[in-house]
């Protein structure tokens, strides 16, 4: 395909879904808070919890920030599970995430503070010392750190929050929060909370976290993206994967090699607000703003 064509329409996609659409996304949560502490550890919960039905997504995130408000991080901080003699966040179910799940995540947020200052320097701590450098960092750069991350992550305590054994698990659901591109994973969530933290330059994501690249983030792939992107012609790839995700970058990379994600909330809204159906449909496709680059 035309890489003019396809930037001027993903351009125009960009314009049609903007931050008036933050509602329908689980970041209108993070954005919520007037504080980058707030917006990291909220971001990093709402990131956590996007799976499922959009609806329901949104009722979790919310249920866990009541317990959480009015400052998350400071909640976090303060937060011990082994002198609470009840689950603060008891009686909390997503899918097959429960309060334990939670609550250790929690947790491990705030050993990941305690230690390293931020969630953010937590995760800069992966990265190889050559490759703090702006300029030479990609998306292997960003696969070793995610997988670095995730490893050092659920190496931290439990709290007791799975009983008296001294590590977590390995059926314990919050090992779901921290997935590994190591083992295949697209790793979904994590690289759309990276997007939040790293971008900048529109009113959507944060720019916490000056130590990353735009350039070395690699596409949240969800269902929509995934699909969405084989219309486009972004992959050949059938198993939604890291290995898919990785292509789907690098062709948005031909577009804008210093911002290759900056696509991912549009591409995404056509699927969660049912815009691109899944089989051809006349009425909405008429409509459809990419519809002259889609090859359904």
């Amino acid at each position: 395909m035309n890489q003019k064509k396809l930037k001027k329409h993903l351009d125009l996609l960009l314009k049609t879904y903007d931050k008036s659409f933050l509602e329908t996304d689980p970041l209108y949560f993070p954005r919520l808070y007037k504080t980058s502490k707030d917006q990291e550890l909220v971001g990093l919960i709402a990131s956590a919890l996007a799976y499922g039905r959009v609806s329901q997504i949104k009722k979790s995130i919310q249920k866990v920030l009541d317990v959480m408000n009015p400052s998350p991080h400071a909640f976090t901080l303060s937060f011990n599970p082994a002198k609470k003699r009840e689950n603060p966040f008891a009686g909390f179910l997503h899918r097959f995430n429960d309060a334990s799940d939670i609550a250790c995540l929690v947790f491990i947020a705030k050993q990941m503070i305690e230690q390293s200052g931020s969630i953010g320097t937590f995760f800069m701590e992966g990265f190889d010392k050559e490759s703090k450098d702006l300029e030479v960092q990609d998306s292997g750069t960003l696969k070793k750190a995610l997988s670095s991350f995730s490893r050092r992550a659920l190496l931290l305590s439990h709290g007791s929050l799975y009983g008296k054994t001294k590590k977590i698990p390995k059926d314990a659901g919050v090992r779901f929060f921290f997935p590994s591109p190591e083992g295949g994973s697209a790793c979904k969530r994590l690289c759309l909370y990276l997007r939040w933290m790293v971008r900048t330059g529109d009113d959507l994501d944060f720019g916490i976290w000056k130590g990353v690249s735009p350039a070395s983030l690699v596409m949240p792939l969800d269902t929509h993206v995934a699909r969405i992107s084989k219309l486009l012609g972004l992959t050949t790839r059938k198993t939604p994967d890291w290995k898919m995700a990785s292509e789907v970058t690098l062709a948005l990379k031909k577009l804008v090699p210093e911002d290759p994600v900056r696509y991912d909330f549009a591409i995404a809204r056509l699927g969660i607000l049912n815009e691109c159906p899944k089989k051809k449909d006349a009425t909405k496709c008429r409509l459809c703003p990419i519809k002259s680059i889609c090859v359904l």
